[in-house]
């Protein structure tokens, strides 16, 4: 059965009003305030969890000076970006509006292609992540089919709730926050009687080389993705007002919420360079206050994975629809489930490539994740200064207050670090990304020639919602 379509009026001047899909008439807005910040906190961090390497990599001075500078000439231009383009195009698909805008479809494909391999392969990192955590409390995980079941168990457990409806996975990823990053204000009030402010000054063990590529990755990984939330702009409450505010919000408790507890560790405890690798938080904690501490965190640890799981896996699914509703994939992609109005069929394809990924390698995981990211940021830049440029008219209700010139200042830096990161991959990670880019441009000439032959179907970029009774013809 064909899927039914709620026609919208026409837009007739791109330049004054979002040129991109709009919601349906009655669509509910489910995301607001509140509940934005915290899922944009999980999209980019969900708690000092991961940190750790930093230090491993180059020692407690430029670890703290990384995660107190980076924000600045990274986090900042992208959540500024991000704040400017989801209030001018309030649409699902987010930063794929964007490069389609800009640059024209076949860069709004390649923009999806790597935005969503990126996201994917992210997510894949958390179950994994958790069952790391678990296992310290249940070893019977560290290994063999165990560790398999687990993981596969636990993705498909936080699919489903996810699946349940973003004001469920909203009001979740607050109680998450809050519950995660408890046991380390603890830990960190513990730990001030014992802070040694020089040990923050260390640059690390003589002898032991500094390890360039984990460093920039750790940086990366833990302080990215503030522009995922824009494919939820569609469900936002007044996107306008709510986007700045949320991600002003959320840049400051994202940097707070790293650099409290590594300057408590840090400064209190002294141990080999080498332990400092993903999990040392925990044992920091035991070394600080005891065991009960250590417990504490691990299972904080585990919130924050769920936390994170789902906050990314609702970009991704939510990413494909709008893809859908823009004419790149076909129409089935906009099917939203009867019953909670989620992206049912972006969740299962999600789910099912996170599935394939969570077996590799931690390491490698984020390494693939960080490069296909960093392509997708250069041209979402690319795109950002474009349509400044392009569309100088196109309303937008926030707006960057800085010209066209300065513009470009403020994205080199960033755009510099991406090279930066680019330059330290791993041939692996070459050719994986040089593989699924040149699979993501015959994705896009597969898809136009299913549409020219009409194979497939496809919207005009005015549909409204597709329930997944239609779908499933029924």
């Amino acid at each position: 059965m064909e899927p039914e379509i709620q026609r919208q009026t026409p837009v007739t001047s791109p330049e004054k009003s979002p040129p991109g899909p709009a919601p349906a008439a009655g669509t509910r807005k489910t995301l607001t305030l509140i509940p934005l910040i915290f899922l944009i906190y999980f999209e980019v961090a969900g708690g000092p969890y991961g940190e750790e390497p930093a230090v491993q990599a180059a020692g407690p001075l430029l670890a703290l000076v990384g995660f107190l500078v980076f924000p600045f000439i990274w986090s900042i231009p992208e959540a500024l970006v991000t704040a400017e383009l989801s209030t001018a195009l309030p649409g699902n698909g987010g930063f794929v509006l964007w490069a389609e805008r800009a640059f024209g479809p076949l860069f709004g494909s390649l923009m999806g292609t790597w935005k969503f391999l990126s996201g994917v392969i992210n997510v894949a990192a958390f179950p994994v992540l958790c069952i790391d955590y678990v296992k310290k409390l249940f070893p019977v995980f560290e290994s063999g089919w165990p560790r398999n079941v687990a993981i596969a168990v636990s993705t498909l457990m936080l699919s489903f709730l996810n699946y349940t409806g973003l004001t469920i996975v909203g009001y979740t990823a607050v109680v998450l926050g809050i519950v995660s990053l408890m046991p380390f204000l603890v830990m960190s009030s513990i730990a001030i009687p014992k802070i040694r402010p020089h040990r923050w000054l260390s640059l690390g063990q003589k002898g032991v080389k500094k390890d360039w590529n984990l460093y920039f990755n750790t940086l990366f990984w833990n302080l990215n993705f503030w522009d995922n939330v824009s494919t939820m702009a569609g469900e936002v409450d007044r996107p306008q007002k709510t986007f700045p505010v949320a991600l002003l919000v959320a840049v400051v408790f994202t940097c707070v919420a790293y650099l409290i507890p590594l300057f408590a560790v840090t400064g209190s405890v002294l141990v080999d360079q080498s332990q400092w690798e993903t999990g040392f938080m925990a044992d920091a904690a035991e070394i600080i206050a005891g065991k009960w501490l250590k417990v504490w965190l691990e299972i904080g640890a585990v919130l924050s994975a769920i936390g994170l799981f789902e906050a990314q896996l609702s970009s991704s699914a939510f990413q494909l629809l709008g893809m859908a509703d823009l004419g790149m994939l076909p129409r089935v992609f906009a099917a939203r489930s009867k019953w909670f109005d989620t992206p049912w069929l972006g969740i299962l394809l999600s789910t099912a490539i996170c599935l394939g990924f969570s077996y590799m390698n931690f390491t490698s995981i984020i390494s693939s994740a960080n490069f296909l990211y960093s392509l997708g940021m250069l041209l979402e830049f690319a795109s950002f200064l474009w349509l400044r440029r392009k569309m100088p008219a196109l309303k937008r209700p926030y707006r960057v207050p800085l010209s066209l010139p300065w513009l470009a200042v403020l994205s080199l830096v960033p755009c510099g670090f991406l090279v930066v990161i680019m330059v330290y991959a791993t041939k692996v990670v070459y050719l994986v990304s040089g593989l699924m880019t040149v699979g993501g441009i015959g994705w896009f000439f597969l898809m136009r020639f299913c549409k020219s032959r009409k194979i497939l179907k496809f919207s005009n970029g005015d549909i409204g919602e597709v329930h997944e009774e239609d779908c499933l013809g029924k």
